[in-house]
């Protein structure tokens, strides 16, 4: 029997006030353990909330970039129920009105593009983090994060693979990033992802037993999640055994998942509106006002990077990915008008040291003056590629190109006399070699570039060294 899954993720983004969202505490991550807090944050009998108002600036931004319809006027929630990280035994939340419902997000898998609904947008309170004792039975409380402004962005269950699930949380973190409200780190924990997942025959319009999946703090565990999932349900309904609704959790280590705790519905939480808490109205003059401070985002990015500089759509797609990179990329396009070259080298000596260290261009040494620098004295001959791309690790530290060159004596070598002398005595010593050339194996001149690349340190010029050897290998 051929199954499909059914997908739909709920999402938990961190938003980048400087404040909690009901009281004037710190949102700073990584400060000493329960020096973040107040009687507000605590639950403390007698403390009164109030809404921070730029969450809810935020929330619209959000709402608007997702094409999603923003209610008029939107209601906090208590959500009740016990947990060691949650001081008042309640979260405040969003229920039966939240800030924005609909919308979509468009994405592309395999050059197919689709949209995966939105279901809501609402805004809520962040619990505290349990910290286990590893050598003892015990577990410490930090309730820094209790009350950290999140919003909860839940989608349609439109996704049918886990290739899908993970492109449209990329495309999500991504436009999360571009309006600047959440920094997306999905292993702090200011982007955490759940998953409902079913499994149903293929062409079947019934949705199967959902399973929702936790504790997946990156892409590739999202993917590997699913992926394990989808095998393990396929499996019970072929032997003829029932799937359960439950909560499971991802073992990392395993790569497997387990149970947790049976699944709760919405009733079991007895959500009531926050009596402490006034509804919260929005005018159509505040949409328009915010509206007007949207940056171009990530889909409009990449269609004009594509239409205006040439790239092709994987080079667009990967550039606009984030926002900083794609100010880099224009930064530079603007004073060395050769944007495949930039792009090119981008995507290669860029992106391998932004990887290596884990961070994002603004967050590094190199800038645009200097990576331009670097690629006009490629361009124009000065060095080779080879030069470049030995030199381009302290470039990336913030040295200047130039300064490296002179210092090192690594300009190019174009004095064809000098080079032909070079290329004859390789060629000379190297007689079996000639004769595969002259047998029609062409390829070989790439062992005779080589040669001379080694002797002259990597400074000749690769163009004059092939012209020269051709002529020669060919007399």
């Amino acid at each position: 029997m051929d199954f499909e899954a059914v997908i739909g993720l709920e999402v938990h983004a961190q938003l980048l006030t400087k404040s909690k969202i009901f009281c004037s505490c710190s949102t700073e991550f990584g400060a000493a353990p329960n020096s973040h807090v107040c009687p507000v944050c605590c639950g403390m009998p007698g403390s009164l909330p109030v809404l921070n108002k730029r969450v809810v600036e935020f929330a619209i931004k959000l709402a608007l970039a997702t094409n999603a319809r923003i209610n008029p006027v939107s209601v906090f929630a208590r959500k009740n129920y016990f947990y060691p990280d949650l001081p008042k035994g309640y979260q405040i939340s969003q229920y039966e009105l939240p800030l924005a419902e609909g919308g979509y997000i468009e994405i592309e898998v395999d050059g197919q593009k689709k949209k995966v609904g939105l279901v809501r947008i609402h805004m809520e309170e962040d619990a505290g983090k349990l910290i286990h004792d590893e050598a003892r039975p015990v577990s410490y409380v930090d309730l820094n994060r209790t009350g950290v402004p999140l919003l909860e962005i839940v989608s349609e269950p439109d996704m049918r693979s886990p290739e899908e699930a993970v492109a449209y949380l990329k495309k999500l973190r991504s436009i999360l990033r571009y309006l600047e409200i959440c920094d997306g780190n999905m292993e702090e924990g200011s982007l955490r992802c759940d998953a409902n997942i079913s499994v149903r025959p293929r062409g079947s319009e019934k949705f199967g037993t959902k399973v929702e999946l936790k504790n997946m703090n990156s892409f590739k565990h999202v993917q590997k999640a699913l992926e394990y999932e989808i095998k393990r349900q396929i499996a019970l309904i072929l032997d003829g055994k029932e799937v359960i609704q439950e909560t499971r959790l991802f073992d990392v280590a395993r790569g497997v998942t387990q149970s947790m705790r049976g699944k709760e519905e919405a009733h079991d939480y007895r959500y009531f509106p926050d009596p402490d808490l006034v509804p919260v109205e929005i005018s159509e003059h505040w949409i328009r006002e915010i509206a007007d401070t949207l940056p171009e985002l990530p889909d409009a990015k990449k269609k004009r990077f594509m239409e205006e500089f040439g790239l092709p759509a994987y080079d667009a797609e990967i550039i606009t990915s984030s926002r900083k990179l794609a100010e880099f990329f224009e930064a530079c396009c603007k004073n060395f008008p050769k944007p495949k070259l930039v792009s090119n080298w981008i995507m290669t000596e860029v992106l391998r040291e932004l990887n290596k260290e884990g961070k994002e261009i603004h967050e590094t040494k190199l800038t645009p003056e200097h990576f331009v620098e670097l690629l006009k004295l490629l361009d124009e001959g000065v060095i080779s590629s080879t030069i470049a791309k030995q030199i381009f690790p302290e470039v990336y530290q913030g040295r200047s190109p130039k300064e490296i060159v002179e210092e090192k004596g690594l300009k190019q070598e174009n004095d064809e006399d000098a080079l032909r002398a070079i290329c004859q005595k390789i060629v000379e010593a190297h007689p079996k070699e000639v004769e595969k050339y002259r047998q029609g194996k062409k390829n070989v001149i790439g062992f005779f570039v080589g040669q001379v690349m080694r002797e002259t340190r990597g400074k000749a010029n690769p163009k004059l060294v092939n012209k020269i050897l051709t002529e020669l290998l060919e007399a």
